[in-house]
């Protein structure tokens, strides 16, 4: 079990070094995850990994809504 999480913590610490863009999102996650892991069983480690990336993910998501909406007004101008 321990192999499989510190796999993970890798992989997660990998993936957050090739985007520093994304660490906002990740150490959110991360801290979220790791606390509700912790309490649901002792799995911070795992809980962490998770919310890592739902947190890339949602920050990711959140750019493009920004962008979208930066993006639509330029448009409606030319019109």
């Amino acid at each position: 079990m321990k192999s499989i999480l510190l796999a993970t913590a890798i992989a997660v610490t990998a993936l957050a070094a090739t985007s520093p863009a994304d660490a906002k999102g990740c150490i959110k996650g991360a801290i979220v995850g790791g606390v509700a892991g912790h309490y649901a069983g002792h799995h911070g480690m795992l809980g962490a990994a998770a919310g890592c990336l739902y947190g890339r993910h949602h920050a990711k998501q959140v750019r493009e809504q920004q962008q979208q909406q930066q993006a639509q007004p330029s448009q409606q101008e030319k019109l």
